[in-house]
């Protein structure tokens, strides 16, 4: 990887860098682990932006950032993000922040004239509830989606849509990559607006600091979930940004379920929590089955490498040491 030739006269991603990367979005859980993948890797001109600095959902800012930045690669990492409760509560602000976002930076990787390749990343809930499993990246668009995530769920298949289209288009080289259920340092432990580990985390902690009898969880506990850790879907971005270039988005997950029934007692062991587990079916349970077809990237040469439980030890610790430790 990484030659010249007559037919393409680019070096690879992981042959250029000392060229510009805008990593959009990287005080989140994918936005950092790719930042730290792209650092530890020797990339030397890696671009970032807190929200205060660059509101991503104003059109002219965008535009304005990239015409000074002119940078030769994006990750599109930033989006508003939450569980459940979050997307059922603020379904207007899913929708509309997710469009303005992903629109004005695809959009402005064109318009600027030096952006060579953009990844977007999207999320598996993009799928149809009852897709047959495990998913391939051909489920798009086959089904009535999950209700609890919709908003969320339409617009990163607006953004899948839109990279397609400056494609086919424009010529612009960008890529759709879709991770399966994530977790690791970095996540959302907020008390109602996180996913499921990151939750289940959180409750088992503070259950253990208190002494509580019990800890009560949402559902039945037989839903099965798919978990990659951030670092191995890093590790995959990268990998594409490398070595892929098509229209179709590739799905990204660990080939592995678990019921939520077991990742639960797999936290509560990991946490230490020594109090009984209750659940509470009125409450819903999602998706009953999500397991992404992964053969496509796996056929490429990738594969995870960080096992669940070990996953979940290193979230845990840095739970502790970051968010515990802050609050104190």
């Amino acid at each position: 990887m990484g030659t010249v030739t007559a037919a393409d006269p680019h070096p690879s991603f992981l042959a250029d860098k000392d060229a510009k990367v805008f990593v959009a979005g990287h005080r989140g859980l994918v936005g950092s682990a790719i930042l730290r993948h792209l650092l530890s890797l020797g990339f030397t001109s890696v671009v970032t932006r807190t929200h205060a600095e660059l509101d991503l959902t104003r059109q002219a800012d965008v535009e304005a950032f990239f015409a000074a930045e002119q940078p030769r690669y994006v990750v599109l990492a930033a989006a508003k993000v939450g569980g459940i409760h979050a997307n059922s509560t603020f379904p207007a602000d899913f929708i509309a922040a997710n469009l303005q976002i992903q629109t004005n930076v695809v959009d402005a990787a064109l318009r600027c004239g030096s952006v060579r390749k953009l990844l977007f990343l999207g999320s598996s809930c993009i799928y149809p509830k009852f897709a047959p499993q495990p998913i391939t990246e051909g489920a798009l668009l086959s089904g009535p989606l999950e209700p609890t995530n919709e908003w969320y769920a339409v617009a990163k298949i607006a953004g899948i849509k839109m990279c397609q289209a400056y494609r086919i288009q424009h010529g612009l080289d960008a890529v759709s990559a879709m991770p399966t259920n994530l977790y690791g340092p970095q996540d959302n432990f907020h008390p109602e607006n996180s996913h499921v580990l990151p939750a289940l985390i959180r409750r088992f902690h503070e259950a253990k600091a208190s002494n509580a009898p019990e800890v009560v969880v949402w559902g039945s506990g037989s839903p099965l979930r798919e978990f990659l850790h951030v670092d191995d879907l890093a590790d995959a971005v990268i990998f594409l940004m490398d070595q892929y270039s098509g229209l179709e988005h590739v799905n990204v997950g660990s080939g592995s379920e678990v019921t939520i029934k077991e990742l639960a007692e797999l936290v509560k062991e990991v946490v230490g929590f020594q109090g009984k587990l209750v659940w509470d079916s009125s409450k819903p349970d999602g998706t009953p089955r999500k397991l992404m077809d992964s053969s496509k990237i796996q056929g490429m040469g990738w594969k995870p490498k960080i096992a669940l439980k070990e996953g979940l030890v290193e979230t845990y610790k840095w739970y502790v040491e970051n968010v515990v430790s802050d609050k104190k």
